[in-house]
């Protein structure tokens, strides 16, 4: 049995991580400010022997190292991840992005924590030359501030496993879909639906090709790489987590549309991007972690369709009071 520290434990990926290591018989402390996180998807765990949460900014480095000391690992998933507001404010990315992963590795180093798993993003590789892309692919000149600031804690951790031995696994994710998914295009889409059945708005042209995972593989690979890589001291090893698939927006919102049984007028603003920063493009090689043995269990449609499901089963945390039924 080993102690771990999720930042991030009360969000999406980070809840169902939290519940998989907790599933395994670890200890599990959840940092959380429940900025986007919510004390819904922790309470099951929480009824736990060996689990705790701190409520705290990452910003707070009292929280931080109340949460770290003791932890053999810490899975650093608390991020601020609008993509596509990233321009209109600056900063943000920088401090919680930033700023927040030193405060991180700083309490680890104080408390004697030397494992580290890290959310990083497929937006790293901006608008790459090679697809699928690998993890080894040159990095071109970044495209949005989440991607950069994502780009820049990499580069602090690979500065703590050179100076201080510790274990860094940047996980470089795909869009996450399934159970407790709250943020993104999908969820949206969803909530425009329910409010006006009659239309509804894609930015871009609608042909932007993107690559999705379902969150339960998510997990499956970070725990993967995490027990290859445990007892590797001073090693720096990152994986792309994505699928062979892709899904053209307009087959996800196709998928959407049908599954609320409707036909709304559908209305593009144009262009290749839905934002400025948007990737037309996300594609990964993940011929790195499936070295390990890991494949997706789900296909796209798959993911998209039990999202669609737990959105059905739990409108008091999708939809607004007003369009609830």
């Amino acid at each position: 049995m080993a102690r771990f520290c999720v930042t991030g434990g009360a969000g999406f990926i980070g809840s169902n991580l939290a519940d998989a290591l907790a599933a395994r018989g670890h200890e599990v402390v959840v940092l959380d400010d429940f900025r986007t996180g919510r004390h819904e998807f922790i309470e099951e765990l929480l009824g736990k022997p060996g689990t705790e949460l701190i409520e705290g900014d990452l910003l707070d480095t009292d929280a931080v190292r109340r949460a770290v000391d003791g932890a053999d690992m810490v899975f650093h998933l608390q991020a601020n991840a609008d993509v596509r507001f990233g321009f209109d404010r600056p900063t943000v990315d920088i401090e919680q992005n930033v700023i927040a992963t030193s405060n991180v590795l700083e309490a680890m180093r104080a408390t004697g924590c030397r494992r580290i798993g890290f959310s990083s993003t497929g937006s790293v590789y901006g608008e790459p030359e090679i697809f699928p892309t690998p993890e080894h692919a040159p990095i071109p000149a970044q495209t949005s501030l989440y991607g950069t600031s994502k780009m820049a804690a990499e580069g602090i951790i690979s500065s703590y496993v050179s100076g201080f031995d510790f274990v860094g696994i940047p996980f470089r994710f795909v869009s996450i879909l399934g159970e407790r998914y709250t943020h993104g295009h999908v969820f949206d889409f969803y909530r425009a639906l329910k409010k006006d059945p009659t239309q509804l708005t894609v930015l871009g042209d609608g042909k932007q090709n993107k690559s999705y995972l379902y969150v339960g593989d998510c997990v499956a690979g970070i725990l993967a790489a995490t027990d290859h890589h445990w007892d590797d001291a001073g090693s720096f090893n990152v994986y792309n987590l994505g699928h062979d698939e892709t899904l053209v927006v307009d087959d996800s919102v196709a998928t959407i549309t049908a599954k609320l049984g409707l036909t709304p007028e559908i209305h593009h603003t144009g262009g290749s991007r839905g934002w400025k920063g948007d990737s037309p493009l996300i594609h990964l090689d993940t011929t790195k972690i499936k070295s390990l043995g890991w494949a997706p269990s789900l296909t796209i449609q798959q993911a998209l369709h039990k999202t669609l499901e737990w959105f059905d089963a739990n409108p008091e945390i999708v939809l607004p009071q007003e369009l609830r039924a």
